[in-house]
């Protein structure tokens, strides 16, 4: 399509306005649905994690630096860092919350483009932010909607129905992205789900939110060192 050919091609400055008019919306739409709605703040807290951690697959099709990813990375988690005590994110963030998942969410971002961008192994970084994006995302939502299966991990509680959730989508995301980099194989299914039960295991077991820390960093770590060694 003419158009979509010449966004690829424009400057980069436009690349970077487009991002952040697609964070701009989706923080306004988090925060909106929090003050106006009777959703609750966890329910914009995922409307954000999920659809914030897309913006990897604009910096992956436009081949934005390394350097724009990170210094976003160092911002957003500044800010994110002051929201849990000055009221920055009211509906995001509460002050004094005890996770600190949306700071480590914005810090997994940064260390994945800057590990993997100067490799040109861009899949992998886009692979560990996606499982994180719509695995935990959607493992959360399905956890709390259809968790009637609870069970405790020290003092935490989870349900079977979020875990499964967890792994079907962290398998699905997994197997999207490197079928499209490396083709159909038994090697890219086996790579994908082994991926699923490593991500799933990170999620169940991290507590404060630094599951979105292990969750995105173990995947596309597992997901980089199987494709070195099987493919």
């Amino acid at each position: 399509m003419p158009f979509l050919s010449w966004f690829v091609s424009a400057p980069l400055w436009l690349h970077i306005v487009a991002v952040g008019a697609w964070l701009g919306v989706i923080g306004l739409l988090a925060e909106g649905l929090y003050r106006h709605t009777s959703a609750g703040s966890e329910i914009a807290r995922k409307l954000l994690h999920i659809g914030a951690g897309n913006v990897i697959l604009f910096a992956w099709w436009l081949q934005i630096p390394a350097w724009v990813g990170i210094t976003a990375s160092v911002v957003f988690s500044a800010i994110a860092f002051l929201s849990y005590r000055l009221p920055l994110l009211p509906g995001i963030n509460g002050i004094g919350r005890k996770s600190l998942g949306t700071f480590f969410y914005a810090v997994s971002i940064g260390i994945l483009v800057g590990w993997f961008w100067p490799l040109q192994q861009y899949h992998h970084a886009v692979l560990g932010v996606l499982v994180m994006t719509w695995g935990d995302g959607l493992a959360a939502l399905v956890g709390q909607r259809f968790g009637e299966h609870p069970y405790k991990v020290w003092d935490m509680h989870k349900s079977w129905e979020g875990s499964f959730a967890m792994f079907l989508v962290s398998g699905l995301v997994s197997s999207l992205i490197l079928l499209s980099v490396y083709g159909n194989s038994w090697q890219v299914w086996a790579i994908s789900w082994t991926v699923a039960v490593l991500a799933t295991g990170l999620e169940a077991f991290s507590k404060y939110g630094i599951d979105n820390l292990t969750v995105p960093l173990g995947s596309a770590a597992l997901s980089f060192v199987l494709t070195q060694f099987l493919l």
